[in-house]
């Protein structure tokens, strides 16, 4: 068996393209001494809400912080506690965590198989009267139609039903393309991780809330710093301390720039293993406006398919292996399933395999992966 040759990802890359420019302003703020709620903040929030598409952007700690604070401030603002919240089951957990810490009850809609992204269909099936939001997970990189769930939410009755974004996988996707909405600027409320392996990534954690509606940015703005009306005065209940910090605000602001480039790149990489795809694979893709977040396949044989990668010393990776309603934690907790089932979901779960796809990853890596791909014989 061969060593890995080709990792799933590689972030000192990242550092040594940008090194120069991130030693600097990282040093700047060092030596500022302000290193929370500063300019760095302010100017990143600005820069990041013109370039998504939205009136405001508040920076926090993390991306679940994000998706919890944004469900909470939709709550508060639509001026009922408690009920359920669509999603889907194929993302990882985090809306589900996110869910939990906030109250609320997930309710879970099947995917497209194709993208892997909610089925609108399955979505609207699943609202009720007992409905708090709908969440429209982007997910792998690629964007849910969310005028479309809009319209159809609209048609079906539920139009005071808020529709909150998660863009933790999908930093400058667009639906429908150049020139179509930005994820993040459809919504009631967006929420967006900075992890480092993201396609806007920091060099710790991070995330964001993105509105154009004051009254939630309000309240995001009161929950991400103890509630607080006015210093030491809490008016608002669950509220928690959630920043993001000026050393990674600066860092973000350095690497935004660069964000539609580096997604051309991951763009590439991904239409590279559409080619070099044998039968009996499947790459999962958004088509245009998919910024690539991940790679990844539906493969029939995907364990037989990772040892063959593995062995010509290539990374990776599964994106991701339990639906949260198989949860070992979360099983027994209350939750519901759309009235049709999840068949797609339940039958992609163990097909689903991530290939590396990173802006920085060089043309004899993405041809050593390519020509192991098209040599699988599954």
């Amino acid at each position: 068996m061969s060593s890995i040759a080709v990792p799933l990802n590689d972030l000192k890359r990242t550092f040594a393209a940008h090194a120069a420019d991130l030693v600097r302003v990282a040093s700047d703020v060092l030596a500022s001494g302000w290193w929370l709620n500063g300019r760095e903040l302010d100017a990143f929030c600005a820069a990041f809400a013109h370039y998504v598409g939205t009136d405001q952007c508040i920076g926090v700690a993390n991306g679940t912080d994000a998706l919890e604070i944004a469900m909470r401030a939709l709550v508060r603002v639509r001026g009922r506690a408690g009920g359920e919240v669509v999603t889907v089951a194929n993302a990882g957990g985090y809306s589900t965590t996110a869910c939990r810490l906030a109250g609320l009850v997930p309710v879970y809609a099947d995917v497209e198989e194709s993208t892997q992204l909610g089925d609108i269909a399955s979505v609207v099936s699943c609202v009720t009267d007992e409905t708090a939001l709908v969440i429209a997970t982007h997910l792998y990189g690629g964007a849910v139609d969310i005028p479309a769930l809009r319209r159809a939410l609209d048609a079906a009755g539920h139009g005071r039903v808020p529709i909150l974004e998660d863009c933790a996988q999908a930093h400058g996707a667009r639906v429908g393309g150049a020139g179509g909405p930005v994820a993040g600027s459809m919504g009631d409320v967006a929420a967006f991780s900075f992890y480092p392996t993201k396609n806007l990534g920091a060099f710790g954690d991070g995330g964001a809330v993105l509105t154009s509606n004051e009254a939630v940015a309000d309240a995001v703005r009161a929950l991400r710093q103890y509630g607080w009306g006015s210093k030491y005065e809490v008016v608002v209940g669950g509220g928690r301390n959630s920043r993001l910090d000026e050393v990674q605000a600066a860092l973000l602001a350095v690497l935004l720039p660069g964000l539609d480039a580096a997604n051309a790149r991951r763009r590439s990489v991904l239409a590279r293993y559409v080619a070099a795809a044998p039968e009996g694979v499947r790459v999962v893709d958004a088509g245009e406006g998919s910024v690539a977040h991940l790679a990844v396949l539906l493969a029939d044989d995907r364990d037989g398919l990772r040892a063959h990668l593995t062995a010509h010393g290539i990374a990776a990776d599964v994106h991701y292996p339990i639906l949260d309603f198989d949860q070992p934690a979360w099983r027994d907790q209350p939750h519901r399933l759309a009235p049709g089932g999840l068949p797609v979901s339940r039958r992609s779960v163990g097909r689903l395999l991530t290939l590396p796809c990173f802006p920085e990853m060089r043309t004899d890596e993405v041809d050593r992966v390519c020509e192991a791909l098209a040599a699988w014989r599954g």
